[in-house]
C-alpha cells in the first residue's frame, strides 16, 4: 500500500514569489532612503538656512529649516516621541516581511520603511543630538497649505511617507491579502455561502452513496 504524500507545489510556488517581494521592497526603500539622505546632506552643504530659494517661481521653492517634529513640520516640540514611533514602524515593518507576497504591499512598505529610516537617521544623528535630532526640511509648496495654515515644507523621506499612506488606502478598499493570494470576490458573506453550498454539496453525496 503506497502512502499519499501532500503535493509541495504551492510552498515551492509562494517561495519565490515572497524572495520576489522582498527584494523588491529592498531595493525601492535603499533607493528611497539613499535619495533623502544625499539631498539633505546636499541642502546642508549648499542652501542658506531659512530663506527661500526659487526654483519653479511660488509652485516649487528650496527653504531648508531643521524641524523638530513630524511630517510637514507638524508637532514640533515631541521629537523624541517621534523617534520612538519611528523605531516601533520599522520593527513592525521588518516583522510584516515574513508573510510578504504581494508586489503591492511591497512597494508600500519600501517606502514607508524608507521614509522612516530617512527621518530616524536625522533625528539620531543631527543636531542637537541622539535621539532628538532636527530631521532637514527644505522642499517648499506654498500652495499646498494655503493661509492661514503653515507653508508646507518637507523632504523626500516625507514624500515616500505619504505616498505609502495613499497606496494604503488603495489596498485597503481593494482587499489585497498581504501574502499574494487571491482576493476573495464575496468577501465575508461570500465566503459564507460559498461554505453552506459546500456543505450542501458533501450532504447530499452522503445521502447517494449506499450505506
Amino acid at each position: 500500500m503506497q502512502e499519499q504524500t501532500a503535493p509541495e507545489q504551492p510552498e515551492t510556488a509562494a517561495s519565490p514569489r515572497h524572495r520576489g517581494s522582498a527584494l523588491a521592497l529592498l531595493s525601492l526603500a535603499i533607493i528611497v532612503y539613499a535619495t533623502d539622505q544625499l539631498t539633505k546632506n546636499w541642502v546642508v552643504a549648499n542652501l542658506p538656512e531659512g530663506r527661500s530659494v526659487p526654483v519653479l517661481g511660488e509652485f516649487l521653492q528650496w527653504y531648508f529649516v531643521r524641524n523638530p517634529g513630524a511630517a510637514f513640520s507638524m508637532a514640533s516640540g515631541a521629537t523624541w516621541v517621534f523617534t520612538l514611533l519611528a523605531a516601533a514602524v520599522v520593527g513592525a515593518i521588518i516583522w510584516q516581511v515574513r508573510h510578504l507576497g504581494s508586489r503591492t504591499w511591497a512597494i508600500f512598505f519600501a517606502l514607508l520603511l524608507g521614509g522612516v529610516l530617512g527621518n530616524l537617521t536625522d533625528r539620531l544623528t543631527r543636531d542637537p543630538g541622539f535621539p532628538v535630532g532636527h530631521v532637514i526640511d527644505f522642499i517648499s509648496t506654498p500652495w499646498m497649505f494655503p493661509w492661514p495654515l503653515s507653508p508646507a515644507i518637507y523632504n523626500v523621506a516625507d514624500i515616500g511617507i505619504v505616498s505609502a499612506m495613499c497606496l494604503f488606502v488603495l489596498i485597503t478598499i481593494l482587499g489585497l491579502p498581504i501574502d499574494g493570494s487571491p482576493r476573495s470576490r464575496g468577501g465575508k458573506n461570500g465566503g459564507d455561502a460559498e461554505a453552506i453550498e459546500s456543505e450542501a454539496t458533501d450532504t447530499d453525496s452522503t445521502e447517494e452513496d449506499p450505506a
